[in-house]
């Protein structure tokens, strides 16, 4: 309703009122209090489920294991596909329906909360992280995340009292131990970052969002020896709509006399996206031309070195402008992926290569090398292009929605892309049973 400076001062306003609430309520901030209020809302879905009975039929709303809203109707004893129609206007099917929609809202904004408490690197103790977890829909999510803090790594075991490591041991964690949800940087500086993605794919845990495999950006050699400005991404042409409209939902604001600013309120720094000729000109008709990334201090221009900026935010930021990059692209031609990207999906193919006793795939930059019985090939990790060595392309169309729910993948994210890359290798490097003619005649017809 508002343009995106008005948009800025509201959400201020109503940060502060949020802040001053929740410590009037005791709560260390806002985040918190929500939590505890969702708390109360879903009580007693937590003590069982709430069923009612309009004729022969029932109807129960309960919570699942993984935290989930599960609707049940039965008509006796046998269970429906949905609700009749004669009861779907029933005044109390309409509400256990409408508290069904709120536990799925509320479950979202739980996770964008978990995620945005990483990025942040807020803080919990022990004792709280226990009273967390007696939240039936924060819980499922809260088990499958790793924690850190004085010494401890793992995810919460014994309703918090304790974190497992990824090799299985159990240390306890003490009632004023203070904890934080480990971002990909704290995996990387341990060296263990490999056994953590490893034990996540044997005990297949799909994560709220991408934590162990996200991706991680850090300051390359060429950005430490320019100092100030990032120019990874210089010469990326973006549509500008849709561009702002990824940025604004990831925290950027479009200020019209400086770019697009995303500000990290604790950390007291800005990051400041530049733009060739300004990001709002004439230029729009033909896309915005990305420049540069640097960061400052409130109310200062001059750009801080690359390396004085906290790994987590700097790596925040370049996910944030590799994003645009990749889905705001101009020109019709898929830019492939980031290196970050290529990264975490050679980890992914990795792990289920070993999984699944796989020895004829070699991962080389960003292809995947598959030495089939029919023939050799090469997979491009970024744009799941297929091609034979020696000989053409490939042509093997993905059913993006056959992917869903038959390949493992250790997050919630909806990554289709990253299912098609994986799908293809593991079809190829088991070529001699292909059963698909079109695609038997493609790789017969090079011999």
């Amino acid at each position: 309703k508002f343009g995106s400076m008005r948009q800025v001062s509201e959400k201020l306003a109503a940060r502060i009122g949020l802040e001053n609430l929740a410590r009037t309520a005791g709560y260390p901030d806002p985040v918190r209090l929500e939590w505890a209020m969702e708390a109360r809302a879903v009580a007693d879905l937590a003590q069982g489920p709430k069923t009612i009975k309009v004729g022969e039929v029932k109807v129960s709303l309960a919570i699942g294991d993984l935290g989930e809203p599960q609707l049940t109707i039965t008509r006796g004893g046998k269970p429906l596909k949905s609700i009749p129609a004669g009861i779907k206007k029933d005044p109390r099917v309409v509400e256990l329906v409408g508290r069904k929609r709120e536990v799925e809202q509320q479950k979202s904004r739980m996770r964008q909360s978990l995620e945005l408490a990483m990025c942040r690197g807020d803080t919990f103790t022990g004792a709280e992280l226990q009273t967390l977890l007696d939240h039936p829909v924060l819980a499922p999510m809260l088990e499958q995340l790793v924690f850190l803090g004085d010494g401890l790594a793992g995810y919460p075991v014994k309703r918090g009292k304790a974190l497992e490591a990824h090799d299985g041991t159990r240390r306890p964690v003490r009632a004023n131990t203070v904890l934080r949800i480990a971002h990909p940087h704290d995996l990387l500086t341990t060296g263990e970052w490999h056994l953590w993605q490893r034990e996540c794919f044997v005990h297949e845990r799909i994560q709220p969002f991408k934590q162990v495999f996200r991706e991680l950006y850090v300051v390359t050699p060429a950005e430490k020896a320019e100092g100030a400005i990032s120019h990874r991404y210089a010469g990326h042409q973006v549509n500008p709509r849709q561009a702002f409209a990824l940025l604004t939902s990831r925290g950027w604001v479009t200020v019209p006399e400086e770019g697009v600013r995303r500000t990290f309120h604790d950390e007291g720094l800005s990051a400041r996206l530049t733009c060739l000729n300004g990001a709002f000109t004439p230029a729009e008709v033909e896309g915005l031309t990305i420049e540069g990334a640097a960061f400052t201090r409130p109310g200062e221009w001059k750009p801080l070195n690359l390396c004085d900026v906290p790994p987590r935010v700097f790596s925040e930021v370049m996910r944030d402008v590799d994003l645009v990059v990749s889905v705001a692209h101009r020109g019709g031609v898929d830019p492939e992926a980031s290196a970050s990207t290529v990264e975490m999906r050679a980890a992914l193919v990795r792990e289920t290569c070993t999984l699944l006793k796989i020895d004829n795939v070699r991962l080389n930059g960003a292809h995947a090398l598959v030495d089939g019985q029919l023939g050799h090939y090469s997979v491009h990790l970024g744009s799941a292009v297929v091609h034979r060595q020696p000989g053409g392309a490939l042509c093997i169309v993905p059913v993006h929605s056959q992917h869903r729910g038959r390949l493992f993948l250790p997050f919630a994210d909806d990554d289709p892309k990253t299912a098609e890359v994986t799908s293809k290798i593991l079809l190829l490097a088991r070529d001699n049973e292909i059963k698909d003619p079109t695609i038997l005649e493609q790789i017969l017809a090079t011999h």
